[in-house]
């Protein structure tokens, strides 16, 4: 699959409902290391279409691919500058790849209607899914956490809009340490702010890339691959993966069994 396919399958499941194919789990079966915290990515939570909804309104016509082009330099600028230990932040990375994208798309939008879109991150809305999965992982007394290339800031904000304070314990973002996932670098953070072994830690990303990032540094991985993206041939498949957070619920019950 090449970058701009897998950039595609990001963009597409914006408009995507989340009663989306079910993708077989994998690994449903119990382990003598118990799971005592799970850590999401940001996306598995909130609904990346809020973020969009800024572009969809100002530049109809060339929303998709103005989008398509934004996302993809945010990557390409956070490993980029990852390599060069050139860093920045991810909401500035991601003002730099909209700068880029709208020359690219040869738009000229004032400095107010950008602000109006990069501020589709201060509204990001969370899937449907999310509350009744977090409750139950809840009652089965786990830490909850983020590990997110998002800023604290994003993350304390979009906790508060979605009123989800309740659920989590931990706000752990990479731009704590300068770096961004999948540095082992990021990955270990959760570990040393959980006081927890890896194995012990169940990561739940939303890109291909980050489960991979993530089984390489020895986590327990769950995908919640709500675009039914075909796995990264990157030799690190998931332990189990699903297009919504339900069977996530029950993979930790099966998990912790025993």
């Amino acid at each position: 699959m090449t970058e701009t396919i897998r950039r595609k399958a990001f963009i597409q499941m914006a408009g995507c409902a989340t009663a989306g194919l079910l993708i077989p789990s994998i690994g449903f079966l119990s382990s003598d290391i118990k799971i005592k915290a799970v850590v999401f990515d940001a996306f598995p939570i909130f609904d990346p279409a809020s973020i969009f909804k800024p572009i969809n309104e100002l530049v109809p016509a060339q929303a998709k691919q103005v989008i398509e082009l934004w996302q993809a330099k945010q990557f390409s600028y956070q490993w980029l500058r990852g390599l060069a230990n050139n860093y920045k932040n991810f909401l500035d990375i991601a003002r730099d790849a909209l700068d880029f994208a709208l020359a690219q798309s040869k738009l000229r939008l004032s400095d107010k209607e950008k602000d109006l879109i990069m501020a589709g991150y201060d509204h990001m809305n969370i899937w449907p899914d999310v509350v009744p999965a977090l409750q139950a992982i809840k009652k089965q007394g786990l830490t909850v956490s983020f590990l997110s290339n998002m800023t604290a800031k994003m993350l304390h904000r979009g906790i508060q809009n979605s009123n989800l304070s309740e659920f989590f314990d931990l706000i752990i973002s990479t731009d704590e340490k300068h770096t961004y996932k999948p540095s082992r670098e990021a990955y270990q953070m959760a570990v040393e702010r959980l006081r927890l072994k890896k194995e012990e830690i169940l990561f739940v990303p939303f890109a291909g890339w980050d489960q991979a990032g993530a089984k390489w540094f020895g986590y327990p991985t769950f995908w919640v691959n709500r675009s039914g993206s075909l796995l990264e041939d990157l030799d690190a498949k998931p332990d189990g993966s699903a297009s919504t957070l339900n069977d996530l619920v029950e993979f930790i019950i099966m998990r912790n069994k025993g």
